[in-house]
């Protein structure tokens, strides 16, 4: 069940109603529901993988109360490896399992040594399992580092782990944050639930206008790369930048907006990382449930920045070739987060990766600087660049499509197979920036406007956009349903 479908907001319409009208009195109830909901909600997708969400919350509800009640380090610790193991190793299996065969097979290939792939699998990849496996981890962490006390209530627990807004593709929720919500009586509140409509309102037209509007062209381009000269190429994947943000950052304002309805806050999760001036800002703004996550589990554990330089450089390779290899088990996303890694080592070490941690472009003025404009467009085009890698289904297409644009220096104006009007979407995507960056400073309130009529007008183009680009014919799913 996806969130742009028809099944979803039945379903969504029915949970409410039963959750707010029949079972408010008690947090239980809710509870179940909310849990019994979930569970539907996922197994939608394929009941048989039920088993190993239930299997990783019965794992680390208990290893949380066994690391809560041993004093000693050392059985804390083995009782933290236990959760480790269970999900790195569930992850493992299911995600990169076939990769590593692969990888063992081209190994002794490369030396003349040839081996069948007989060991590899026919695996299907859960959805949503990266996610909610780091999601079990964080609470087993922060009860090890004694920053939580674990939960004895399993209803809670089963529920902070399946809560089905964010169980597929986040944000990745702290136990800190979403348990005692999902602990304490919740209570129906009228703005609360409306930021949260218009939230899913904006995650949809991002997800349908943005995202699936560009998919055919983007896809395209990457498929007939050696067709196309390099003009096209650098249109291919500008558009990609686009439609993965549209795309993911969408889904994000959909699961955040529908836990609203239920009387949940979830973080947010991009904070338009498009205005960002240097590369460590767009980290801090892109993904930031990951980001964080990477922070408070592996760099800082590691160190952090609180070694020496050689050492946290070190530690800077490490989260960002884990973040590329949590993407997928591809070369391509190891690739991508080394790149990642190569450029943001210069801003670090010129001090420069927290100068823009509170402040938002043309904070003081309507207006951005010629700098911040300079600045943002490097960023972008450093980012866009990476994502060749991350796009691509290999690194031999991912390097073919570099050395395409290197090569082929002709210009010629990009036309889809289809006969899209290409200046449509140049419009489009122009007109979504500047809106953007007129709400950049509360990425909760895309509709903030004094104005009714304003408002009315901006809802009227919202409505209309989606069922102007809205095409039964292309896969609606989201993009890191995969990851």
């Amino acid at each position: 069940m996806v969130f742009n479908s028809l099944e979803f907001f039945i379903f969504l319409i029915t949970i409410f109603i039963f959750y707010w009208f029949f079972f408010k009195k008690y947090v239980k109830s809710q509870n179940i529901l909310l849990l019994i909901s979930s569970y539907v909600f996922y197994g939608w997708w394929d009941w048989r993988f039920l088993s190993l969400i239930m299997l990783s919350t019965i794992v680390d509800y208990f290893v949380g109360i066994m690391i809560d009640s041993n004093e000693t380090t050392f059985k804390r610790k083995q009782w933290l490896w236990v959760s480790v193991l269970f999900n790195v190793g569930l992850l493992g299996f299911f995600k990169y399992y076939n990769f590593f065969v692969d990888s063992w097979v081209d190994m002794f290939s490369a030396i003349g040594y040839n081996m069948n792939s007989v060991w590899t699998l026919k695996i299907i990849l859960p959805v949503g399992i990266s996610f909610y496996t780091f999601q079990t981890m964080s609470y087993s962490f922060d009860i090890y580092y004694r920053r939580l006390k674990p939960t004895r209530d399993f209803l809670s627990f089963a529920t902070f782990v399946s809560f089905f807004p964010q169980l597929v593709a986040g944000p990745i929720e702290r136990a800190s944050n979403l348990l005692p919500q999902i602990n304490k009586k919740r209570i129906f509140n009228y703005d609360q639930s409306v930021g949260g409509l218009k939230l899913i309102l904006w995650g949809l037209f991002k997800k349908v206008v943005i995202a699936d509007a560009l998919a055919p062209i983007v896809d395209d381009i990457f498929s007939n790369y050696t067709s196309y000269p390099a003009s096209s190429l650098i249109l291919g994947v500008t558009l990609f930048s686009f439609q993965v943000y549209g795309d993911f950052s969408g889904y994000s304002d959909i699961a955040i907006g529908t836990a609203k309805l239920f009387g949940i806050e979830l973080m947010s999760n991009f904070k338009f990382p498009v205005f960002s001036r240097n590369v460590a800002e767009y980290w801090q703004r892109w993904h930031v449930s990951l980001s964080t996550w990477f922070r408070h589990y592996i760099y800082i554990p590691l160190g952090g920045s609180r070694v020496s330089k050689l050492k946290s450089v070190r530690n800077i390779i490490i989260i960002f070739l884990v973040s590329g290899f949590w993407h997928g088990a591809n070369w391509t996303f190891i690739f991508w987060g080394a790149f990642h890694a190569l450029v943001f080592i210069p801003v670090f070490l010129m001090g420069r990766n927290t100068i823009y941690k509170n402040s938002v472009v043309g904070e003081n003025s309507y207006f951005p600087s010629l700098i911040e404009v300079g600045q943002m467009l490097f960023t972008f085009s450093i980012v866009t660049f990476s994502r060749i890698f991350f796009r691509s289904e290999s690194i031999t297409d991912a390097f073919g499509f570099i050395k395409r644009i290197l090569s082929d220096f002709s210009y010629k104006s990009y036309c889809h197979p289809m006969g899209y009007r290409m200046i449509d979407y140049y419009i489009l995507i122009i007109v979504f920036v500047l809106y953007e960056y007129r709400i950049r400073k509360d990425e909760r309130s895309p509709f903030k406007f004094k104005s009714k009529i304003v408002r009315f007008i901006i809802y009227t183009i919202v409505i209309l956009g989606m069922l102007l680009f809205y095409d039964s014919n292309i896969d609606r799913s989201f993009i890191y349903f995969q990851f």
